[in-house]
């Protein structure tokens, strides 16, 4: 299980979103105000639809408090300012994986004192950035593929279906 954190989200749906992935992939969320919509959005729960009961959420008042609350973490900072690409980092349970708001990302300050530990989605161009709830799932996914999906049900199957029905 990953250790999902969003520093101050702005726009609910995308927030509803990375919930869902957390409860597709074992994952917990944390939110880190102040957040740009109330828990209670009407948005965020339609975007998250019936997965709420499935997401462990932890809101913190700052990140510094969840700092602090988890001193032996790893954290990597996902932003478009690093060098090096999430691919190349090697993810393990527990890890934290820490994403900005959707208008700014993660604060300079952040970034300057964690450098060895910031990475990058690879885009074409100078495009500004991905969608952040495609960023998560993004991250996620390659920390469970490197954990060999260890835990998730990784086999489907295919239902006859026919014609007429």
């Amino acid at each position: 299980m990953f250790e999902i954190v969003l520093v101050q989200p702005e726009i609910p749906q995308n927030t509803g979103n990375i919930a869902r992935t957390c409860a597709a992939t074992g994952c917990r969320l944390h939110l880190v105000k102040p957040l740009g919509f109330e828990v209670s959005d009407r948005y965020l729960k339609r975007a998250g639809l019936d997965y709420w009961q499935y997401v462990d959420v932890k809101i913190w008042e700052s990140f510094d408090e969840l700092k602090a609350a988890n001193p032996d973490g790893r954290f990597f900072y996902f932003t478009t300012k690093a060098r090096a690409c999430y691919a190349d980092a090697a993810y393990r349970d527990g890890d934290f994986f820490v994403f900005g708001r959707e208008t700014r990302g993660l604060p300079e300050e952040l970034l300057k004192a964690n450098p060895d530990s910031c990475v990058r989605i690879p885009m074409v161009g100078e495009l500004r950035s991905l969608n952040l709830s495609n960023s998560v799932a993004i991250a996620v996914y390659e920390g469970l593929r490197q954990g060999g999906f260890a835990g998730m049900n990784s086999r489907g199957r295919l239902h006859e279906l026919s014609w007429d029905e």
